[in-house]
């Protein structure tokens, strides 16, 4: 045990190094020489690398939107005091979440390698999470489950999930991508297939986000750097205005936090902030999606005859950056909408993760976009919105009552809150 989570603390929960390893493996398969093994391998890491900076980047701005928007509404979060926390979870069940990450990437493997599904799941942060949270609601409706039974139940449904999840989304990832050499891995698949689904029903595929004609006094909005940074801009703008003639605690609070800075220039310089940190993740998956193609065709060629790499939502953002920023809009004009209605028929305080609002939403964005342009871009952003909303109080209040809520609504994703139900059926006939 001891050694099987140190190595899926080390490899499988640190992607970067997970997927270095993939890289060094298929270029040592393809007999590259040193150069091209050292180079490769290296630019992957740090491809990788450049993604998380920039997402780090854009969460930090999102640490100053949320707190701002939510002190706009006069919303509270849920009190934890009564649940069991993530920290005890993960002392109580951790291990078995450990292990069963493990053998469930093992089982994606050979199911890859046997199957038509010829798909590898990549994505090392989501894969503890999903298992998290699948661990959670089959803890919380069966009770005291078996150490060895809740491995083996939570192995083969993450196995399974991890393989036909990126062959679902395949079809409209070849109409993204326009080419088969990678798949979606990420938990926002279900929201980017009702995207395209919606999208193709109720858009306008000619009205392509990438394509949208400006009068020529307004053509440097053609820039995904320019557009980002002025609709971040109006949000952010909106609500320091509004944060700044409000007299509560949050708010003054939320002023104090830009030091000597007025907070209305500071929430502005937030907004440039966030721009720039879509901009750095848009250059790590340039740089790592060019070593990552060609090494993994060397595992595809050797290992599993045919594989593709399913890879983090960001892998999408570069073929409709326009359709990011249409597909964020629309979820953050769903989640203003669902806060009011939730809170007015069934009394939960919705509270919008603008992190998963934001990836999700975007990536549902591109899909919805595929298929239904700038309509449909929209559409997606507005059912990511719906799927969290919905999701978070059925799973806090309904599937997780008083087992790790806090993960929840701050790290449950899209696929989670659908597959959530599910899982939570199957739990109540196995155990």
């Amino acid at each position: 045990m001891a050694v099987i989570k140190w190595l899926a603390t080390n490899f499988f929960g640190t992607p970067a190094i997970l997927l270095g390893i993939i890289v060094l493996i298929g270029l040592l398969l393809q007999k590259k020489n040193s150069s091209q093994v050292i180079s490769g391998t290296f630019k992957a890491i740090i491809g990788f690398l450049i993604i998380g900076a920039g997402a780090s980047v854009i969460v930090n701005a999102l640490m100053v939107f949320e707190p701002m928007w939510k002190e706009v509404f006069n919303l509270q979060g849920e009190s934890f005091s009564d649940f069991l926390g993530q920290d005890k979870f993960n002392a109580k069940f951790g291990s078995a979440v450990t292990l069963a990450m493990t053998l469930g990437f093992l089982i994606n493997v050979l199911l890859a390698r046997f199957t038509k599904f010829k798909y590898i799941y990549l994505t090392g942060h989501m894969m503890f999470w999903t298992t998290t949270i699948f661990a959670g609601i089959v803890v919380q409706t069966a009770g005291d489950v078996p150490f060895w039974k809740l491995v083996i139940f939570l192995s083969i449904i993450m196995g399974i999930y991890w393989t036909l999840q990126p062959a679902i989304t395949q079809p409209f990832m070849r109409k993204i991508m326009g080419n088969d050499n990678i798949a979606l891995g990420h938990t926002s698949a279900s929201v980017a297939l009702l995207g395209a689904w919606l999208g193709k029903i109720l858009g306008n595929k000619e009205n392509d986000s990438e394509k949208i004609k400006l009068p020529k006094g307004l053509e440097f909005l053609r820039d995904s750097n320019v557009i980002t940074a002025l609709t971040m801009g109006i949000l952010f703008l909106i609500g320091a205005i509004i944060i700044s003639m409000k007299n509560t605690a949050g708010a003054t609070e939320l002023v104090a936090s830009a030091g000597d800075q007025n907070f209305i220039i500071y929430s502005i310089i937030q907004s440039f902030t966030f721009a720039g940190g879509i901009a750095i993740v848009l250059m790590g998956v340039r740089m790592f999606i060019g070593e990552i193609v060609p090494a993994f065709n060397g595992i595809a060629t050797r290992i599993v005859p045919g594989a593709k790499p399913a890879l983090d939502c960001p892998v999408v953002f570069p073929f409709a950056p326009n359709a990011v920023i249409l597909g964020f809009l629309g979820s953050f004009i769903g989640a203003l909408l669902w806060l009011v209605v939730i809170g007015n028929t069934v009394a939960y305080i919705f509270v919008p993760t603008m992190i998963v609002l934001f990836f999700h939403g975007a990536t549902a964005g591109v899909f919805g976009n595929a298929t239904g342009g700038v309509r449909g871009a929209l559409i997606g952003g507005f059912i990511t919105s719906t799927v969290v909303a919905w999701g978070q109080y059925i799973t806090v209040k309904l599937l997780l009552p008083n087992t790790i809520p806090d993960t929840a609504m701050w790290a449950a994703d899209s696929d989670m809150f659908i597959l959530g139900p599910i899982i939570r059926a199957l739990a109540s006939i196995l155990f």
